[in-house]
């Protein structure tokens, strides 16, 4: 055996003859940006036990990271890399009575560790804690988490069971039963709003409680100043053990009950043998992982492989009890809707829709109907279906109605035991309800950038997931109806093409909006830019070729995405990782796009993707993932595409072939085995010349789901250079297009919001066999006549446009264009920060305002740092007072101003002060409000106004951001003349 940097055991000898558990690193992905977590879980498990080493951050949202040298304890539920923190509950932490001292709990009883001493592989995880002179070793069943402590000699033992862990507490129970069980319950608030968890803890020697733990703080009388110390308990725990050299813990979860808990713990572990407890759990694991066999000389491959298909199976995690009782969203406890089914939680399905449900409805398809089970569930108990659902909460993170794709994609495939009038009613209620901008999508076919953040993502994601519900209504005959309105909402999509730049663009009103840059990173996109959303059109992928203008110029686009070299601009988004050009793996929305290239015969240049991308951004490093894991997301990618194929279109039958990176079996539930053998021509060969399925010729770059659910064996003969032997043809090229004639694209303005003298104002439409019409509303009863030629504007006006074709017309949407005063200017310091732009220079003077989401991108923002901004009238000028806008949304740490003190000048060197107008909101006001800073002081012959803006500081200790710099949102500066 090799120990590796990591802390994985990877068997030399006898290669193929070792255990697939054996093969799994979970170290994989602690480390960058990855936010996995090491330690032991069964497939799809409740319970999640891990060291944790990091209490807060970005890279801490599974608890640890492998920079990390401290740990604070074990706790019981984490987040397999997620980009949001949650879970932790429940740290035990066993010390050998000798607990350090600090200003908390954590520090004093955590410990420093060695990455020598972490031992990790599926179902098992072991460290020594330096501190303590014991080893901790942790294993799982399902919905039990078993500890044993070793120490190096026999010792009394403190164990503290920290119920305050993690995320906030809101109360909490923990009493014991005799002297060998505790239970309890952990009520808490994080990401999940109001989690509840259960737990019953059994340990294999007698304990007793210490006396009730304290922490000293200061406490100031309002009346006399006086400070003085107060004793507060906190909800930490010390059990203290006797002389011994072992101790073990089972320590049981459930969602429902205590009751719940200590059933689980009576079924699922009635034993104290800690070694056998880690055997079934890597007995468990090595079935589970059997179901894909690959066959390689390479042992870093194989590791990579087998710890990217664990990381697959270890979410959704099991919700239900062993009687199947859970707890639902609508806070109350359920029976099993039918025998022998379970519920679910951590449903990541912005992410997770794209590749990792696909992959469990080839090889997980009865879990896959209770994962849809499930979801429809919980529209039952409240009205929508899950969009990001975490432990019984809604947490309202992420964009789309994804759960219609996991549904609709295990209908298509097959899975199609459930309520098929039921789930069409879900899909539609959760469609049409009036939240998200989903309103305005469905009146005009695509959402404002004004209205709703992350406009264009939403727009192509809700048109996507439609064409899943036309596809779900089609196929159980739900009526023709039903069907076209759903279709015509899939096309959405076209609204926001600008037929001169080929991109899918963020549109204001009716106009595109101004200044479009696609390697900007703004909140028009959902953690992306304009390159790594112009390609989400999975539905319609034929379609969207035709808008470009064919295979060769859409082959163009993508090259140019995946070889530009121009880097990213705008606001900093961490999550935008693992790039070639402005293709970004690290990230959901690319992940398909690799495979565009078999859509226009070219499928050697998807072969030369993914296999850059298989060979470049997974390792079986701890940094080995390019971004978040995302709930098994990042490595189902690498899962399906190191087997050949991937479902770029979830919802269809279809999986498009890319490059097989192994011999593999894959073993379905049907019975049936699909063979995957590799000819290469020399060891490095990639490129598909020609496929075998069961000895026939295959000429197609794609695969159907029936026809792998038959098995059988599929040859890839594999070359060194390109060849035009497979789905070159165009029979042989996979289609997405859909054909709605309904469907009219709705007209864009092509002009800025606001112009000095004159402005020239073009119109386009995606369609050009539609004709355009319009009126501009600077003359009463003007009729919409036909675009023919852009025209010139010289005052404000309100431009309408619509398209119509055969006798159809598309919506019809509005466009204020506003002339502002040619002669004013302004000039601030320092500059607005590059992420919060708003419309530029003269954002602040535009005529524009920003409404109550700052994500809209009206606003300028501005951190911790005072502002000047000066405005130059053009001449002397009498002034009657002055304005500006400011925003509260202390959430993501936007404070007003403290102060705004005006002074004007007529010389722009010499300023007289005006007036000073401080803040008047409770900067502990959560509520999102737009305050103005006005002040009514009369001048003449002023040229300049300046206002000199205080900002708010550091935010306070009662903040989540304590101790950071905070955000300043301004806009509209205004200066009232004398009439």
């Amino acid at each position: 055996m090799v120990l590796l940097a990591c802390g994985h055991q990877q068997p030399t000898n006898n290669f193929s003859d070792q255990p697939l558990h054996a093969w799994v690193n979970p170290f994989i992905g602690t480390g960058g940006h990855g936010h996995t977590y090491p330690g032991a879980t069964l497939p799809f498990g409740m319970v999640q036990l891990s060291p944790d080493t990091r209490l807060d951050g970005w890279d801490g949202c599974s608890g640890y990271h492998y920079s990390d040298s401290l740990i604070y304890g074990f706790s019981h539920t984490h987040l397999q890399g997620t980009g949001v923190s949650d879970y932790g509950d429940l740290l035990f932490m066993p010390t050998n009575n000798e607990v350090n001292v600090g200003n908390n709990w954590g520090e004093r009883y955590r410990s420093r560790f060695q990455k020598a001493s972490e031992r990790a592989h599926a179902g098992y995880y072991a460290v020594h804690l330096d501190d303590h002179n014991l080893t901790a070793e942790l294993t799982a069943t399902t919905r039990v988490g078993i500890h044993r402590y070793l120490f190096d000699h026999p010792d009394s033992c403190v164990l503290f069971i920290d119920v305050d862990h993690r995320d906030e507490l809101i109360s909490y129970q923990l009493e014991p039963v005799g002297d060998s069980v505790i239970v309890g319950f952990r009520r808490s608030r994080g990401w999940a709003e109001d989690q509840r968890i259960y737990f019953a803890a059994h340990f294999s020697k007698p304990f007793e409680f210490l006396d009730q733990t304290y922490e000293l703080y200061d406490e100031l009388d309002p009346l006399t100043g006086a400070v003085t110390q107060v004793m507060a308990d906190v909800p930490v725990f010390p059990l203290k053990f006797g002389l011994t050299d072992t101790l073990m813990v089972k320590v049981a979860l459930s969602s429902t009950s205590i009751e719940g808990a200590l059933l689980n713990m009576n079924v699922e572990a009635p034993h104290w043998d800690f070694s056998r407890y880690r055997a079934d759990a890597e007995t468990t694991w090595d079935q589970a992982l059997k179901r894909i066999e690959i066959d390689t000389d390479n042992a870093r491959d194989k590791t990579t492989f087998y710890s990217a298909l664990y990381h697959t199976l270890t979410v959704p995690n099991t919700w239900s009890d062993v009687d199947g009782r859970y707890l639902s969203m609508d806070g109350m406890v359920h029976e099993p809707h039918r025998e022998g089914a379970h519920a679910y939680t951590v449903f990541s399905l912005w992410d997770t829709f794209r590749a990792t449900h696909p992959l469990f409805t080839l090889i997980e398809r009865e879990r896959s109907r209770d994962f849809i089970s499930t979801m429809l569930n919980m529209y039952t108990q409240t009205g929508a279906l899950p969009v990001w659902e975490l432990a019984a909460n809604e947490t309202g993170c992420m964009i789309g109605y994804h759960s219609v794709s996991v549904i609709v994609d295990g209908f298509m495939k097959g899975i199609r035991d459930f309520d098929h009038e039921l789930a069409l009613e879900a899909m539609m209620a959760t469609a049409t309800a009036d939240e998200l901008g989903k309103k305005p999508f469905a009146e005009i076919g695509y959402i404002p950038s004004e209205i709703e953040h992350e406009s264009v993502s939403k727009t192509l994601e809700y048109a996507y997931n439609d064409w899943c519900i036309a596809r779900f209504a089609e196929a159980i005959g739900a009526g023709e109806e039903i069907v076209a309105e759903f279709n015509r909402r899939s096309l959405a999509y076209r609204n926001l093409f600008h037929p001169e730049t080929g991109f899918l663009q963020p549109r204001r009103g009716g106009s595109f909006l101004e200044h479009f840059d696609p390697t900007e990173v703004n909140f028009n996109y959902t953690e992306a830019n304009g390159w790594q959303y112009n390609f989400f059109v999975p539905h319609d992928i034929n379609g969207h070729i035709d808008l470009l203008g064919g295979d060769a110029p859409y082959g163009n686009r993508l090259d140019e995405m995946f070889t530009s070299d121009a880097g990213l601009s705008g606001r900093d988004q961490a999550d935008i990782t693992g790039l070639i050009g402005q293709y970004a793996h690290g990230n959901e929305p690319s992940h398909h796009m690799a495979y565009l290239y078999n859509f226009i015969g070219q499928p050697h240049k998807t072969q030369e993707r993914v296999k850059q991308i298989l060979d470049e951004l997974y390792s079986d490093e701890p940094h080995g993932l390019a971004g978040n894991e995302d709930c098994g997301q990042m490595s189902a990618w690498y899962v399906l595409s190191a087997l050949g194929f991937y479902p770029v279109t979830p919802g269809s039958q279809d999986y498009l072939i890319g490059t097989p990176r192994f011999n593999a079996r894959i073993h379905l539930e049907n019975g049936r085995t699909i063979t995957i053998k590799l000819d290469r021509d020399t060891p490095d060969a990639f490129y598909v010349k020609s496929i075998t399925v069961n000895g026939e010729p295959y000429t197609k770059s794609f695969f159907t789901h029936d026809l792998l659910m038959k098995g059988g064996e599929y040859v890839f003969n594999l070359t060194k250079e390109p060849t035009n032997g497979v789905g070159v043809s165009l029979r042989d090229r996979p289609t997405s297009r859909i054909t709605e004639p309904s469907f009219v694209p709705v007209p864009a303005v092509v002009a800025p919001r606001t112009f000095r003298v004159e402005q020239t104002v073009e119109l386009v439409v995606a369609d050009p066999s539609a004709e355009i019409y319009y009126r501009t509303g600077q003359t009463a009863d003007e009729p919409f006549t036909v675009y023919q030629q852009p025209f010139v504007v010289t005052d404000d006006c309100l431009i309408e446009v619509y398209a119509k074709r055969d006798g159809l017309n598309s919506a019809t949407v509005q466009s204020p264009i506003t002339k502002r005063d040619p002669s004013r200017s302004v000039v601030i310091t320092p500059l607005f920060d590059h992420q919060y732009a708003a419309g530029g220079n003269e954002a602040l003077i535009d005529g524009i305002r920003g409404g109550p989401n700052f994500k809209t991108g009206e606003w300028q923002g501005y951190y911790g740092t005072d502002v000047t901004a000066t405005i130059d009238l053009g001449s002397a000028k009498s002034v009657s007072g002055f304005r500006i806008g400011a925003l509260q949304d202390i959430k993501p740490w936007i404070w007003l101003p403290r102060s705004v003190a005006f002074s004007v000048s007529t010389d722009g060197k010499t300023f007289i002060h005006a007036a000073t107008v401080n803040a008047t909101v409770d900067p502990q006001d959560e509520t999102v409000q737009v305050f103005h800073f006005s002040a009514e002081s009369a001048h003449n012959a002023v040229r300049y106004v300046r206002a000199e803006i205080t900002h708010f500081g550091t935010i306070p200790s009662w903040h989540l951001g304590a101790g950071n710099s905070s955000w300043m949102f301004l806009d509209e500066f205004e200066v009232f003349l004398t009439p």
